[in-house]
């Protein structure tokens, strides 16, 4: 029998912790081999990067998407002005693939890489896994109704003219939420992580 929509998705995000688990207990446990060495350059790469990873995370936490891993049934979801989902259809698993690759180049010890690798290949086989599960569920009709203004490709559908971001409709309390969350990024990565996110002389990395 097939599985519901509900019982995917538990599953999916057990089989997800379940992953995470084991690949931070497999790097405390590896040994220390370097692939390369930190240069000052490769810290812009997440300093960069987790702006849009923290503005995906608040667009698209609560938001209606019915084409992705959360975001409901459909309820409040427009398909002509799909919001966050416009710009890519599944903007938390693209959030956790950006936020993988961005941690890459300043860690160039082999577990870490495999660890933040394995994340950015599992975020994108998700992406994947999601729309053949939502076609099942939601009808190829009715999935292509819903998705002709998204794109598995970041900023596809902007570029070929199905969607065009509306100026009054912007979600000011979820861009606000993004930027909160990106400033929490900064001054709260050395305090958590142990390593500071700003570069030396910045505040915060004295």
């Amino acid at each position: 029998p097939r599985l519901g929509v509900r019982t995917f998705l538990l599953l999916y995000s057990a089989l997800s912790l379940g992953l995470l688990t084991w690949l931070v207990y497999s790097l405390l446990a590896a040994p220390v081999v370097m692939l390369w060495y930190y240069a000052p350059w490769q810290r812009w790469v997440p300093l960069v990067l987790m702006l849009p990873v923290c503005l995906l995370l608040a667009g698209a936490l609560g938001a209606p998407n019915p084409l992705s891993i959360i975001g409901g049934m459909g309820e409040g979801f427009r398909p002509t002005a799909p919001g966050v989902a416009g710009v890519q259809r599944h903007p938390l698993l693209l959030a956790f693939l950006l936020w993988a690759l961005a941690h890459i180049p300043p860690n160039g010890e082999l577990a870490t890489v495999l660890f933040f690798a394995a994340m950015a290949v599992f975020s994108g086989i998700g992406m994947r896994a999601v729309d053949r599960k939502r076609q099942r569920s939601l009808g190829a009709e009715r999935w292509h109704d819903l998705a002709a203004a998204t794109s598995l490709l970041p900023g596809r559908a902007l570029l070929a003219g199905r969607w065009r971001p509306d100026p009054r409709r912007l979600p000011l309390l979820r861009l606000g939420l993004g930027v909160a969350l990106y400033a929490a990024f900064l001054l709260l990565h050395r305090p958590v992580i142990g390593v500071p996110a700003l570069p030396p002389g910045w505040p915060g990395t004295g």
